[in-house]
């Protein structure tokens, strides 16, 4: 137990800017060990982004509340996934080669597509949680950015790494994740369903899943084709995907 929570706080420090103490020894391994928490610092972001919505539209209004969430989940990670589709968008946009495609997901200088990317997707961030109301888009926040991490770490067990290993900014994350630790990572969705479970109809469950399930297997197949395997932008990109489509299965108009 004391491990799995040494592994929690890897995760946590790894995927936000949360202040958590500095640990005294550091097995880089455990950072590939961690990846089976990721859903679980999801839900703690999209708990607090949850808490700014709540405040937000309580003072002024739904669209605003759906502005002041997103921005908070940028600022705790730092970016961290955005960065990720924008640079996956201009490497696979603008590279025809693999080789290309990987030079310009390296290079921090942000592109057309990447522009247009990262802009389209805070757009229907934003416009889909201000369509719900105040309780269902809370609920939405708590399991989309929780429901979005697992689907970013499937990718990791499903493909092998498509990156150069050697410059790969977390080199530990390039081990490919076993069945058993994506199942483990599952675990942690189960009290958020089980407890958000009212506040949607079994249509809107299914049509999340199915379109969080949709967007990881379009990322996992034009990586596979275009790479070769996952990379980190890569798997940004489909954390930023699996959002959206949560978001849009859950307000719907079934």
């Amino acid at each position: 137990m004391k491990h799995e929570l040494t592994l929690l706080l890897v995760a946590t420090q790894f995927l936000t800017r949360l202040p958590l103490p500095a640990l005294r020894h550091f097995d880089p391994d455990w950072l590939h060990q961690s990846s089976r928490h990721f859903p679980a610092v999801g839900l703690l972001v999209g708990g607090l982004c949850a808490l700014a919505f709540g405040l937000g539209e309580l003072a002024f209004g739904p669209l605003t509340a759906a502005v002041l969430a997103t921005m908070l989940g940028v600022y705790i990670t730092g970016a961290f996934h955005e960065d990720g589709l924008a640079d996956t968008c201009d490497g696979l946009g603008g590279g025809m080669s693999r080789e290309r495609a990987l030079t310009i997901m390296k290079d921090s200088r942000l592109g057309t597509f990447g522009t247009l990317g990262l802009a389209l997707a805070l757009l229907l961030k934003i416009s889909l949680l201000a369509s719900l109301d105040t309780a269902a888009a809370m609920a939405a926040l708590v399991l989309a950015h929780g429901g979005s991490r697992l689907a970013c770490i499937s990718l990791i067990a499903l493909l092998p790494y498509g990156g150069d290993i050697e410059h790969a900014k977390a080199k530990p994350m390039a081990q490919r994740l076993t069945h058993r630790q994506w199942w483990l990572a599952g675990l942690w969705l189960l009290p958020a369903v089980a407890l958000l479970w009212p506040l949607f109809s079994p249509g809107h469950w299914l049509l999340a899943v199915v379109l969080a399930g949709l967007a990881s297997w379009h990322m996992y197949r034009l990586l596979k084709r275009r790479l070769g395997g996952y990379t980190g932008d890569g798997l940004g990109a489909t954390q930023q995907l699996a959002e959206i489509a949560i978001y849009a299965g859950l307000a719907a108009r079934l």
